[in-house]
């Protein structure tokens, strides 16, 4: 699957880690993992941060992680006109590395720092091309 269906907006035509798309399509979360170093990245990187090899491989991430800070988005970028306001989450998660995305089936007066949230991959299934994302739900 191109890298472009990751997403509901998307200015990246090609990325050498395109293969997180497919991942996430098939319920996964994955990072990667320098094989000259064996530094550990979310989100994948095609180049290492460490040693800047270009040699890595996927790794599996645990989708769960700690919230650090959240915020609602009254004025959204374009594309995501239609879901505001939405609340945003940055977490940590367990397996190393950070995410930010929107929490979903989570009332908003429940959400705080340092709760328990696991990540969920997800599909737009209502538009005629597949896109991809993963949403935030409290544990």
């Amino acid at each position: 699957m191109p890298f472009k269906y990751f997403g509901k907006v998307n200015y990246t035509p090609y990325t050498k880690v395109s293969e997180f798309a497919d991942e996430l399509h098939k319920g996964k979360l994955v990072g990667s993992k320098c094989k000259s170093c064996g530094e550990e990245t979310f989100p994948p990187r095609a180049d290492c941060i460490k040693c800047l090899s270009g040699d890595f491989e996927y790794i599996d991430a645990k989708p769960t992680g700690t919230l650090v800070t959240f915020t609602t988005v009254n004025s959204p970028p374009a594309g995501f006109e239609d879901i505001a306001p939405y609340t945003l989450g940055l977490i940590d998660l367990d397996s190393g590395g950070r995410l930010i995305s929107w929490f979903e089936n989570t009332e908003p007066e429940v959400i705080k720092i340092g709760m328990r949230v696991k990540v969920v991959p997800k599909i737009f299934e209502e538009i005629e091309e597949i896109k991809l994302y993963y949403a935030l739900e409290k544990l």
